[in-house]
């Protein structure tokens, strides 16, 4: 780390602990200079750093000063999509954001990877090493069908934060929260049949029903508090669902946490038409606030929520360590990962295992919760900065996630295309439904540590905005 790099964390560290409180006046040039025994340009690009990162701002002939939080003035609208069952399109799409090759040359702006530099991952990747070295035979033989006995002790204990009371025999291990996902929606569900999901809804889940003949009817959700259930009682009336898939807790992409009231209200009424909730908690660990957020399964006494998560978005996508509590559908779901995929992969297993142990899941998630949200806070300052006027954001509570939605006449797929030439790619908001919808609207993932690079990207991301509008604007006086 260069000298101008040390200043510039010292003095971020000083303000995320309060020491400078928004609206202070920052130490002057000279007194830094003193301070940390360095020249005056190191200062000045220290300070420079720090205003690239939208954390301070300087005024002429006062000094620098501590910049407020940026919350959105304009919200995102409520969805509304299609209310009827629907093949699920968008594999173009989707293969082009998640199959191309690595390109360490391309900026990804909208993917789903969380921060994999951060410090508190250090023990993991120790353990990881310990473990390759000197596990034995326990390490590279086959798991038993429902995962390491060891991960699904601790899987049980963490989620009692959620509201949950599981065993770890209500358990079993997947690679990642996409099989979870997977083997959920094929052991409900065959050809033909309905699922209702939230709407825009993760792409992964969108190809699982494409992939398997199944037909998406998306509910309209609100992008503050989540699936509309007057809708999805309407819905639930008028067509045979099988399943309702929905991502609640820090939700992706829109990043609302349902209130605990509407959670409890969905699985009643889940209960009363006798259908399965397939539930995505894979950010729910993620959510900035104390409490953890409950999850529907906490509210399930019948054992009609199969919760689905795995330890992707808050440690490593890499690792590919997922779970599902499938409550009663449990002999299905175990049918359902033995064609699919047997027994996980063990060594990750056994090294999660041993990081939840011993305490540093929960240090890490206490400072990556913290980091992200001044993540947020920085890129709602750039795209208050440099976005057009009338883009509404969303104001997520958790993750690391962010849903923009564009003043009309925007396509975010023309948008994503004019991007390329400057090597940045941003996730268009029609992956995000099964049909297509959301062209208007794009995600943002804010969890690495922003730099002047990335502030530039978002500053072009902007700008080709803003000459995108300035053309339909002109387009339309001249017809």
């Amino acid at each position: 780390m260069t000298r101008y790099e040390q200043v510039a964390e010292e003095l971020r560290r000083r303000i995320e602990h309060g020491l400078y409180r928004v609206g202070d006046r920052l130490p002057s040039i000279r007194a830094l200079c003193q301070e940390f025994g360095v020249s005056v340009s190191t200062v000045q690009e220290a300070y420079r750093r720090l205003e690239d990162v939208a954390l301070v701002e300087s005024r002429p002939k006062s000094g620098f000063f501590v910049l407020p939080r940026q919350v959105p003035t304009q919200l995102p609208t409520m969805t509304r999509p299609a209310q009827r069952p629907l093949d699920v399109s968008q594999w173009d799409q989707v293969l082009a954001m998640v199959g191309s090759p690595g390109d360490e040359t391309v900026l990804m702006l909208g993917g789903g990877i969380p921060d994999l530099e951060s410090p508190t991952l250090k023990p993991l990747q120790r353990l990881l090493g310990g473990l390759h070295r000197g596990s034995g035979a326990q390490g590279y033989n086959y798991d038993p069908l429902a995962g390491s006995l060891e991960l699904r002790r601790q899987v049980a204990r963490l989620t009692t934060a959620s509201g949950c009371l599981l065993h770890p025999d209500d358990i079993l291990t997947t690679t990642g929260c996409q099989e979870a996902l997977a083997i959920a929606i094929r052991a409900l569900a065959g050809p033909g049949d309905v699922v209702a999901v939230d709407s825009p809804s993760f792409y992964g889940t969108l190809q699982i029903l494409k992939a398997n003949g199944l037909k998406a009817l998306e509910i309209p959700t609100d992008p503050q508090t989540g699936i509309s259930l007057e809708a999805l009682e309407l819905a639930l009336e008028q067509w045979p669902i099988r399943a309702i898939q929905v991502t609640p807790t820090c939700n992706n992409p829109l990043g609302y946490t349902m209130p605990e009231a509407k959670k409890r209200e969905l699985v009643r009424l889940a209960q009363r038409f006798d259908v399965a909730i397939i539930e995505d908690d894979v950010y729910g660990d993620l959510a900035y606030g104390l409490p953890r957020p409950r999850t529907l399964k906490s509210f399930d006494d019948d054992g009609r929520v199969l919760l689905c998560s795995s330890f992707s978005k808050t440690l490593m996508p890499g690792l590919r360590v997922g779970w599902i509590a499938p409550g009663r559908y449990r002999d299905r779901v175990a049918h359902m990962k033995y064609v699919s995929t047997g027994a996980s992969a063990t060594l990750p297993q056994l090294a999660v295992a041993a990081f939840v142990e011993r305490g540093h899941y929960e240090r890490h998630l206490r400072e990556i919760t913290r980091q992200y949200q001044r993540h947020r806070d920085i890129l709602l300052g750039w795209i208050e900065r440099w976005f057009p006027t009338g883009t509404a954001v969303s104001y997520p509570q958790g993750s690391f996630l962010l849903w923009l939605e564009m003043p009309a006449g925007i396509d975010c797929v023309d948008l994503n295309a004019r991007l390329a030439a400057s090597r940045i790619r941003i996730a268009p908001g029609s992956l995000f439904s099964a049909s297509g919808k959301y062209r208007d609207c794009l995600r943002l993932n804010y969890a690495p540590r922003p730099t002047a690079d990335t502030a530039r990207a978002v500053r072009t991301v902007g700008e080709t905005l803003s000459a995108m509008l300035d053309e339909e604007r002109a387009w339309q006086a001249s017809s």
